[in-house]
Order: C-alpha cells, then structure tokens, then sequence
C-alpha cells in the first residue's frame, strides 16, 4: 500500500481527496498547512506528496524547496489554481514532479498519481555507492573497497529499501513490509538486531553509525 501526503488547506477539497485516494488503496495522511507538511515529511516515510501552492504559514514553493534542500526524493505532484506559466515553471525548477492545475478532474489526478509512483518503482538503481561501499542489486553483492562483504538475502532487502527511501525517515513498520513482506510477524527486536549486524558490516564506526541513522521511536533514516 502506497502512502501518500495531501497537503491542501481546503477542508472540502482535502477530504474529497483523502476519500477518493483511499478508495483506489492508498494511505493516506492530510496536512492543513505548510509547516505541517514539513513536519508529516519528517515524521514519516511517504510515497507521494500532493502538494498545493496556496497554503499557509508556508507556500507549496517553499515546502517543495525546504523538503529537496534536505536531500528528500520523494515525488512531487503540485496542484495550482495558477494558469501562468512562470508559477508552473517554477515548481519544477524547485523540484516537482509533475503539476495538475485546478480545476481538475479525480480521474486525470488518479493517472498523474500512478505515473509517478510506476516511475518511482523503478528507481532503485542497478548499484548503489556510498562512502567506501558499492551495492550491486543485480549481483546481490556488497564490496567494501576490494573486499567483497559477505551479507544475508535479508540484509540486502533492507540496503534495497534504505536505497529507495534514502533521506528520509523509514519506520519500521514500512520496513517490515518492504524487507520481509506485509502479513509477516516479526518484531522490533529482530529488525534493530539485523540493522546493527548490518551496521557493522558497511559503518565505519558502527557504534557512531554514520550512514544508518536511528530516530527514536520511529525508525531509520538511510544518509548515504
């Protein structure tokens, strides 16, 4: 299940868009205004953020444009009641990636909301490098300068979800599905314990771990 942020100021508008995303399977979570949203991206791990321009305390630009400065990948989608070309222009500039301008219909923001998630989907990369480490996904190793590390299928599960999700906040829950599969019960305990031994095998210092970064009580956050 895809998690998705609709950042919209707009009571009637937001619940319309909270009800017709979950009823196409999606999670989803509302923000009412700017510095919300910043706070919901930090907090947890998100798919897809729909983001309106026209909100308070802080404008979608300002959002978009705080949320790439931190490193954040998370896709995009801008909703304008704008019809300038220079105000669309600009969301992209700043990192957008993609725009629906209002009015719009719940069948085409249905389409751009799939388009980007298919093409987030493929975006783990073949191989992944980060300070001395090279992950090749496509042959399952994991090399630490000349030497190859020797890893288990779940702990290049879990580099593959840090990878997808990298800069921002992966709870463990979201985890669990990703690494071990939704239905499977496993606990917190198992999944601190296969960080740590993963920890040790691509951290310099494992004790001050550089690369995997935990947040209390929520999760792992991937800064590589």
């Amino acid at each position: 299940m895809s998690r998705i942020l609709v950042v919209e100021d707009e009571p009637s508008l937001a619940l319309g868009l909270e009800g017709d995303l979950t009823l196409e399977g999606y999670e989803v979570t509302v923000a009412h205004d700017g510095e919300a949203a910043i706070v919901q991206a930090a907090a947890q791990a998100f798919d897809l953020i729909i983001l309106d321009v026209m909100l308070p305390k802080m404008d979608g630009f300002e959002v978009c444009r705080a949320l790439r400065r931190t490193g954040s990948r998370m896709p995009v989608l801008m909703l304008t009641a704008k019809t300038h070309e220079s105000d669309k222009v600009l969301g992209l500039e700043l990192g957008a990636d993609d725009y629906v301008t209002k009015p719009f219909s719940p069948r085409e923001l249905r389409a751009r909301v799939k388009a980007l998630l298919r093409r987030m989907a493929g975006d783990a990369p073949d191989t992944y490098a980060f300070g001395d480490v090279v992950v090749d996904f496509t042959r399952c190793e994991v090399r630490r300068g000349e030497a190859l590390v020797e890893v288990t299928p779940i702990e290049l599960k879990m580099l593959a979800a840090f990878v997808r999700n990298r800069g921002r906040v992966l709870p463990r829950e979201q985890m669990l599905d990703q690494v071990w599969g939704r239905g499977t019960f496993v606990t917190d305990r198992v999944v601190d314990t296969h960080v740590t031994n993963l920890r040790r095998k691509v951290e310099p210092a494992p004790a001050v771990p550089r690369f995997i970064i935990s947040v209390r009580g929520v999760g792992y956050r991937f800064d590589g």
